[in-house]
């Protein structure tokens, strides 16, 4: 048995990896129309993603209910936030304080530059 570096057939003789080991092994598998998760359908480019429950998620259904799935998701993806420290956002705020003040000065300072040598030079 030869060695195949393209992440197939080189662990079992029969030519089928359990799991790809490369990014090309598991794209040539999912083209093939293999199942690379564990039973769910697999979602190719361009489609929507499956949803976790198993329910379709449309535009079918009450919309208060509907408003009410939204807002839970939306406190749920918040929850998901890293949400700064008070110290982190002092410094940030600093650091584009400091940032700002220097861009400030030196466009100011070379408009100043700029405008002398315009005045030197047809003035």
């Amino acid at each position: 048995m030869s060695e195949d570096r393209s992440g197939r057939g080189a662990d079992r003789p029969d030519g089928d990896d359990a799991r790809p080991t490369t990014a090309a092994g598991r794209r040539r598998r999912a083209a093939d129309g293999e199942d690379t998760s564990s039973g769910s359908a697999i979602a190719t480019k361009g489609s929507p993603t499956p949803s976790r429950d198993g329910r379709p998620s449309g535009s079918e259904g009450n919309p208060l209910q509907r408003l009410r799935r939204f807002l839970r998701e939306v406190v749920a993806e918040l929850r998901k936030v890293h949400w700064p420290t008070r110290r982190q956002i002092v410094v940030y705020t600093v650091v584009v304080l400091v940032f700002v003040a220097f861009m400030v000065t030196l466009v100011g300072l070379l408009d100043v530059g700029f405008q002398k040598l315009t005045f030197t030079l047809f003035g």
